[in-house]
């Protein structure tokens, strides 16, 4: 069977959950359950910390899991992402005092406090900056406070903690993150289709379907308002003047191509979520 490690808790754990539910899998009923098996899949799930699934897969003791990039690239583990899913985005930079930095070589010999000692220590030997690394295991925003660090590099999304904690952003973007699928880069039965079908989520989740009938006079620009995810699919009417059209557009864009599309002279416009999809 496929092992497959699911964080157990924090802001990944639900919607990874969910996504897999979606792709097919039967998870776990009980939250505390750590292992649950999935025979008519032919995979295992193990719930554990997310900071310790990369760990894990890296070592080869299960084939593949989902965690954050971020994760990931701290560990060092030998594992690698084998795919992006989607959600859990967030961004990491440096912050310090207001006007007490402007740039990154400003870091160098000062006490740097983190979560992420390996990857924030592996970006800044990239850029040739030597600095402490401070590690805590939260709360960092309040390190340059108490006196224990003089800046900090954490996950910021509006700035509005680090501002509160009379911090200003400073240098470049450490790293974007994201929740992603990684593997121990050995070929396991059934990982290909995990993968599939976590892709196959992401598509449903960001393409709807859209039906609607035009006129043959207006085919030709209503395929260029939504020219699908590859082709339209034209049939006849009834009315040999009109066609019938299905295509694929971007959820995002759903509205804006409905209004274009009646502006052209189609009608009977119609929305439908797709619930999985193979492309």
């Amino acid at each position: 069977m496929l092992r497959i490690a699911v964080p157990n808790k924090g802001s990944l754990a639900e919607t990874a959950a969910q996504m897999l539910w979606e792709a097919g899998y039967t998870g776990r009923r009980d939250p505390r359950d750590l292992h649950t098996a999935d025979p008519r899949n032919g995979v295992e799930f193990f719930y554990l910390r997310p900071r310790d699934i990369a760990t894990y897969v890296g070592s080869g003791a299960l084939d593949v899991g989902i965690t954050g990039r971020d994760l990931l690239l701290d560990s060092g583990s030998e594992a690698n992402e084998i795919a992006p899913l989607g959600f859990g985005d967030s961004t990491f930079r440096f912050a310090g005092p207001a006007g007490g930095f402007a740039e990154l070589a400003d870091l160098h010999g000062v006490r740097v406090a983190t979560s992420y000692p390996g990857l924030v220590g592996d970006f800044l030997a990239g850029h040739g900056v030597t600095a402490k690394l401070v590690k805590l295991d939260g709360a960092v925003e309040s390190a340059v406070r108490l006196g224990v660090a003089d800046a900090v590099a954490d996950v910021v999304s509006t700035g509005s903690t680090l501002r509160q904690a009379g911090l200003e952003i400073f240098g470049p973007v450490i790293l974007e993150s994201e929740a992603v699928l990684i593997g121990s880069g050995v070929e396991r039965a059934g990982a290909d289709t995990l993968l599939r079908r976590l892709q196959g989520v992401l598509v449903a989740r960001q393409y709807v379907l859209l039906d609607y009938d035009v006129p043959v006079a207006h085919l030709e620009r209503a395929t260029e308002a939504a020219p699908g995810f590859e082709s339209p699919t034209v049939s006849p009417l009834h009315d040999p003047e009109w066609v019938a059209v299905r295509v694929m557009i971007p959820r995002v864009d759903m509205n804006h191509v409905m209004d274009e599309l009646y502006s052209l002279g189609a009608r009977a416009i119609l929305v439908s979520a797709i619930h999985a999809a193979r492309l």
